[in-house]
Formats: structure tokens, C-alpha cells, sequence
């Protein structure tokens, strides 16, 4: 796990070997096994959510796709009028349960 300081508060960063580390070590799995179920756990919750399905983890949050309508706005550089695209975007909305732990409460 990295570590960086925000405003004097050490803050880390979990990659995704830092999940396959945990499960080997926890479950008594090969690196190969952990790494893989890692990357299948995250590969369906990427091909949920391009099916266009909403992925929901009990006590963690919901994943779902937000759909951007296309709109005006500027050019940063110039300040020239320029059309934004239509998209659509992944969001994770965190459970009740997780924020208030990230709070404290």
C-alpha cells in the first residue's frame, strides 16, 4: 500500500495487489488464484455496468451508470462557446453503513 499525507493525515492508496495479497494470505490461495479473483471481481462489476445494470454490494454501495445529456460549455483556453457530447459515466454511490464509519460514527 502507498502512502501520502493530506493536511497532515497519512492517507494510503489499496491497489488492486494489495486485494490479492489480502485474499491469498487470509484464504491460503496461490498469488495466481488471488490475483485472478481479484480481476474476475472487478471485470463483472466493468461488464455490469456496461450492460447498462446496476451493481449493488451489501454494506459497501451501488455502482451504476449516469447518463450525461449533451449541453454547451467553454473552452478553458479560449473561452470559446464548444459543444459538450452526450456520455454516460460510472458513479459509486457509498452505503450509509460506509459513511458513517468514514465519519466516525
Amino acid at each position: 500500500m502507498g502512502s501520502r499525507t493530506y493536511k497532515g493525515i497519512k492517507m494510503g492508496t489499496i491497489t488492486r495487489n494489495d486485494f490479492a495479497n489480502n485474499l491469498r494470505t487470509s484464504f491460503g490461495l496461490t498469488a495466481a488464484d488471488s490475483s485472478r479473483l481479484v480481476d474476475l471481481f472487478f471485470e463483472e462489476i466493468a461488464e455490469a455496468l456496461i450492460r447498462g445494470e446496476e451493481v449493488k454490494i451489501s454494506n459497501l454501495g451501488s455502482f451504476k451508470i449516469l447518463e450525461k445529456a449533451a449541453r454547451f460549455g467553454r473552452n478553458p483556453k479560449t473561452g470559446a462557446p464548444a459543444m459538450i457530447t452526450a456520455r454516460r459515466r460510472p458513479s459509486f454511490r457509498p452505503s450509509a453503513e460506509v459513511k458513517n464509519q468514514v465519519n466516525g460514527h
